[in-house]
């Protein structure tokens, strides 16, 4: 089992900055690829981002060149910095954990946090 918590989600002015992150425990951490989602109302959940255990990355086409994914793994800690915020960015945004990256491009996640509501006012 691999237990995630995401922290830094708030209300920020379209424009700004806000840098999520997920604390992972559990299993090794740099065994998996880790990943971001994000669901908005009436809508279902996206990809965002992942990151491979050795640092290659993947973006939705909506969020490059505006959101970076990084981990930590001696802090068993993932990021994601989102700059350039609009108000289409607004979501609970979720972590998720999984073997193979290509998981998570697909949409999928073995194991998930409970997410963090990021709003993005106009």
């Amino acid at each position: 089992q691999v237990q995630l918590v995401e922290s830094g989600g708030g209300l920020v002015q379209a424009g700004g900055s806000l840098r999520l992150s997920c604390a992972a425990s559990g299993r090794t951490f740099s065994n998996y690829a880790m990943g971001w989602f994000r669901q908005a109302p009436g809508k279902e959940r996206e990809f965002v981002a992942a990151i491979g255990w050795i640092g290659t990355s993947y973006y939705a086409d909506s969020v490059k060149g505006r959101f970076t994914i990084s981990r930590a793994n001696a802090k068993n800690t993932v990021y994601l910095q989102m700059n350039s915020l609009k108000p289409e960015d607004t979501a609970v945004y979720y972590c998720a954990a999984d073997r193979l990256i290509a998981t998570m491009t697909k949409g999928g996640g073995d194991y998930w946090g409970q997410g963090t509501q990021v709003t993005v006012s106009s």
